[in-house]
Protein backbone atom coordinates (compact mmCIF):
# COMPACT_ATOMS: atom_id res chain seq x y z
CA UNK A 1 0.00 0.00 0.00
CA UNK A 2 1.56 3.22 -1.11
CA UNK A 3 1.46 5.97 1.83
CA UNK A 4 2.93 9.42 2.50
CA UNK A 5 6.56 7.90 3.36
CA UNK A 6 6.94 6.50 -0.39
CA UNK A 7 7.30 10.59 -1.38
CA UNK A 8 9.98 13.15 -1.18
CA UNK A 9 9.63 16.65 -2.12
CA UNK A 10 12.30 19.48 -2.18
CA UNK A 11 12.43 21.84 0.78
CA UNK A 12 12.28 26.07 0.49
CA UNK A 13 16.36 25.72 0.91
CA UNK A 14 16.73 23.15 -1.76
CA UNK A 15 16.83 19.72 -0.14
CA UNK A 16 15.28 16.83 -0.94
CA UNK A 17 13.22 15.62 2.03
CA UNK A 18 12.02 12.01 2.26
CA UNK A 19 8.53 12.24 3.63
CA UNK A 20 9.05 9.07 5.53
CA UNK A 21 10.30 11.38 7.89
CA UNK A 22 6.74 12.23 9.23
CA UNK A 23 6.22 8.07 9.30
CA UNK A 24 3.85 7.61 12.69
CA UNK A 25 3.00 11.45 12.27
CA UNK A 26 -0.28 12.89 11.67
CA UNK A 27 0.31 15.35 8.84
CA UNK A 28 -1.95 17.97 7.34
CA UNK A 29 -0.55 18.76 3.90
CA UNK A 30 -1.69 22.15 2.26
CA UNK A 31 -0.87 24.14 -0.74
CA UNK A 32 -0.44 27.59 -0.32
CA UNK A 33 0.44 30.98 -1.93
CA UNK A 34 1.34 34.25 -0.94
CA UNK A 35 -1.27 36.35 -3.03
CA UNK A 36 -4.49 34.92 -2.26
CA UNK A 37 -7.59 35.62 -0.15
CA UNK A 38 -7.13 32.65 1.84
CA UNK A 39 -3.14 33.22 2.61
CA UNK A 40 -4.55 34.65 6.02
CA UNK A 41 -4.68 31.21 6.89
CA UNK A 42 -1.04 30.96 7.29
CA UNK A 43 -2.00 32.05 10.61
CA UNK A 44 -4.65 29.04 11.95
CA UNK A 45 -2.18 27.00 10.09
CA UNK A 46 0.45 27.95 12.69
CA UNK A 47 -1.85 28.23 15.92
CA UNK A 48 -2.79 24.46 15.05
CA UNK A 49 0.74 23.38 14.22
CA UNK A 50 2.09 25.29 18.04
CA UNK A 51 -0.38 23.36 19.63
CA UNK A 52 -0.17 20.07 18.41
CA UNK A 53 2.81 19.77 16.74
CA UNK A 54 4.35 18.29 20.63
CA UNK A 55 1.34 15.65 20.17
CA UNK A 56 2.86 14.45 16.56
CA UNK A 57 1.25 16.70 14.26
CA UNK A 58 3.44 18.24 11.39
CA UNK A 59 2.21 20.59 8.74
CA UNK A 60 3.71 20.93 5.38
CA UNK A 61 3.31 23.43 3.11
CA UNK A 62 3.53 23.39 -0.65
CA UNK A 63 3.54 26.60 -2.72
CA UNK A 64 1.63 26.73 -5.73
CA UNK A 65 1.41 29.50 -8.51
CA UNK A 66 -1.60 27.39 -10.27
CA UNK A 67 -3.98 29.74 -9.44
CA UNK A 68 -3.99 33.09 -10.70
CA UNK A 69 -0.09 33.66 -10.60
CA UNK A 70 -0.85 34.16 -6.95
CA UNK A 71 2.81 32.72 -5.93
CA UNK A 72 4.77 34.22 -8.02
CA UNK A 73 7.93 34.73 -5.61
CA UNK A 74 11.03 32.34 -5.77
CA UNK A 75 11.89 29.65 -2.74
CA UNK A 76 13.87 32.59 -0.69
CA UNK A 77 10.66 35.43 -1.45
CA UNK A 78 8.03 32.54 0.02
CA UNK A 79 10.22 31.62 3.34
CA UNK A 80 10.43 34.92 3.87
CA UNK A 81 7.32 36.10 3.62
CA UNK A 82 5.50 33.11 5.40
CA UNK A 83 8.11 34.20 8.23
CA UNK A 84 7.65 37.67 8.40
CA UNK A 85 4.43 37.89 8.07
CA UNK A 86 2.83 34.81 9.87
CA UNK A 87 6.06 33.50 11.66
CA UNK A 88 5.50 29.99 9.76
CA UNK A 89 7.88 27.44 11.60
CA UNK A 90 6.36 24.26 9.77
CA UNK A 91 7.81 22.71 7.24
CA UNK A 92 7.38 24.78 3.49
CA UNK A 93 8.90 22.66 0.57
CA UNK A 94 10.13 24.11 -2.96
CA UNK A 95 6.92 25.77 -5.36
CA UNK A 96 5.05 22.58 -6.77
CA UNK A 97 2.29 22.22 -9.61
CA UNK A 98 -0.77 20.35 -7.99
CA UNK A 99 -2.66 19.94 -10.84
CA UNK A 100 -2.23 18.61 -14.78
CA UNK A 101 0.76 16.72 -16.18
CA UNK A 102 3.17 18.10 -13.74
CA UNK A 103 2.05 17.78 -10.90
CA UNK A 104 3.92 16.70 -8.01
CA UNK A 105 3.47 12.96 -7.01
CA UNK A 106 2.77 13.46 -3.44
CA UNK A 107 -0.51 15.33 -5.21
CA UNK A 108 -1.87 12.87 -7.70
CA UNK A 109 -1.70 10.62 -5.03
CA UNK A 110 -3.70 12.21 -2.38
CA UNK A 111 -6.52 13.42 -4.81
CA UNK A 112 -7.11 9.38 -6.05
CA UNK A 113 -7.06 8.67 -2.16
CA UNK A 114 -9.88 10.93 -1.48
CA UNK A 115 -13.06 9.70 -1.97
CA UNK A 116 -16.98 10.96 -3.02
CA UNK A 117 -17.45 13.46 -5.56
CA UNK A 118 -13.78 14.71 -5.37
CA UNK A 119 -12.09 11.33 -5.84
CA UNK A 120 -8.68 12.15 -8.00
CA UNK A 121 -10.61 15.60 -8.92
CA UNK A 122 -8.27 18.80 -9.38
CA UNK A 123 -7.41 20.96 -6.21
CA UNK A 124 -9.91 24.01 -7.45
CA UNK A 125 -7.67 26.98 -5.43
CA UNK A 126 -4.96 27.38 -3.14
CA UNK A 127 -4.83 26.47 0.94
CA UNK A 128 -7.13 22.62 -0.16
CA UNK A 129 -5.84 20.57 2.75
CA UNK A 130 -5.15 16.98 3.08
CA UNK A 131 -4.92 15.18 6.61
CA UNK A 132 -2.83 11.67 6.62
CA UNK A 133 -3.11 9.81 9.83
CA UNK A 134 -0.48 8.12 11.41
CA UNK A 135 -0.25 5.29 8.95
CA UNK A 136 0.17 7.23 6.16
CA UNK A 137 -3.33 7.44 4.44
CA UNK A 138 -5.48 10.32 3.28
CA UNK A 139 -8.06 10.79 6.38
CA UNK A 140 -10.02 13.34 4.64
CA UNK A 141 -9.57 16.39 1.86
CA UNK A 142 -10.78 19.74 2.75
CA UNK A 143 -12.27 22.44 0.71
CA UNK A 144 -9.68 25.41 0.77
CA UNK A 145 -12.45 27.70 2.69
CA UNK A 146 -12.50 25.77 5.93
CA UNK A 147 -10.94 27.14 8.17
CA UNK A 148 -7.84 25.52 10.33
CA UNK A 149 -9.85 25.94 13.10
CA UNK A 150 -12.47 23.75 12.09
CA UNK A 151 -10.16 20.98 11.82
CA UNK A 152 -9.64 20.46 15.25
CA UNK A 153 -11.60 17.65 16.14
CA UNK A 154 -10.40 15.29 13.35
CA UNK A 155 -6.84 16.67 14.55
CA UNK A 156 -7.73 15.38 17.77
CA UNK A 157 -9.17 12.12 16.74
CA UNK A 158 -6.40 11.52 14.72
CA UNK A 159 -3.68 12.27 16.87
CA UNK A 160 -5.96 9.78 19.81
CA UNK A 161 -5.22 6.61 17.23
CA UNK A 162 -1.95 4.73 18.18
Amino acid sequence: MTTISDFSAITLEGEERSLAAYRGKVVLVVNTASKCGLTPQFEGLEAVYEQFHDAGLEILGFPCNQFAGQEPGDADQIGEFCQRNYGVTFPMFDKIDVNGSSAHPLYRWMKKQTGGLLRGGPIKWNFTKFLIGRDGAVVRRYAPTTEPAALLDDLRAELAKA
